[in-house]
């Protein structure tokens, strides 16, 4: 069956500091190394995705603001980056502001809907769009959910981990019945993974227990690479191909597109 629009992706979770925005670069870095066309989208008004990708704030002249805000097309926001195949929508403060101005908008959950089925979309042939949402459950990120087909959870392997994951997997029941039918859990993701640790280990068995075969079976370690690399404005698996982060998230990507290949009768 013939692709006709791109598979969209959310990467999200409340809790801060999980690995969302390092999952989002590395994810959609190692999908496009396979040779797909992937499009991220930063959502997070401090703009780390744009930054890990080598976007300087001073070069950020159309962004994720203007795409919801001013009605600007897909095709005019997106960046190419270093990486053949990967594009960004970038973000800079101003989206700090438009959870306030969207309020006041008549389709304020269906902006970036709006934005992301327009027919222009469809010209730029992209396979993937991967949503970094903001790591709280705001307007941004429920404009995020409703455009979405799921939503990936990266899950830092600690002992609070699945207290904040109910009330994120409530907000995706609670959009799939008002106003996103299609949109389901894309998966777990557990990050920041340290084998030695076994308070890891133990996190690690609760989710599987819990969620079963929505955690991937992947997981991403704690790795110096998967830090060092957004400072030189590449995703891991281009800074250091061999380090164990580029490692994981290339078998996260495999692990995806096999998932995806089985829903889709391929």
């Amino acid at each position: 069956m013939a692709k006709t629009s791109p598979r969209i992706i959310s990467v999200a979770n409340q809790k801060g500091g999980v690995g969302k925005t390092t999952t989002t670069i590395n994810l959609g870095a190692s999908l496009a190394a396979k040779g797909l066309r992937v499009a991220i989208i930063d959502l997070d008004p401090q703009g780390n995705a744009s930054t890990g990708l080598g976007i300087e704030h001073t070069d950020r002249k159309k962004t994720t603001y203007d795409l919801l805000l001013n009605e600007l097309p897909l095709s005019e926001v997106l960046r190419e980056t270093a990486v053949p195949g990967l594009l960004i929508s970038p973000a800079n403060a101003d989206l700090s502001s438009a959870d306030l101005e969207m309020v006041s908008t008549a389709r304020r959950i269906f902006l970036m809907s709006d934005a992301l089925n327009a027919s222009e979309t469809s010209a730029l042939n992209l396979d993937y769009i991967l949503i970094d949402c903001p790591p709280s459950l705001n307007l941004l990120t429920l404009n995020a959910m409703v455009a979405s087909d799921s939503v990936l959870v990266p899950l830092q392997a600690e002992f609070f981990a699945l207290e904040g994951l109910s009330q994120l997997m409530l907000s995706v029941r609670e959009i799939r019945e008002t106003a996103n039918s299609k949109l389901r859990l894309e998966g777990v993701v557990l990050t920041m993974y340290d084998r030695r640790n076994n308070l890891c280990h133990q996190v690690e068995l609760d989710v599987r227990e819990n969620l079963r075969d929505l955690v991937f079976k992947t997981m991403i370690p704690r790795n110096v690479r998967l830090s060092e690399a957004p400072s030189y404005g590449l995703p891991v698996i281009n800074y250091d191909p061999t380090s164990l982060g580029a490692v994981a998230y290339k078998s996260l990507a495999t692990e995806m597109r096999s998932r995806h290949s089985l829903q889709d009768g391929a």
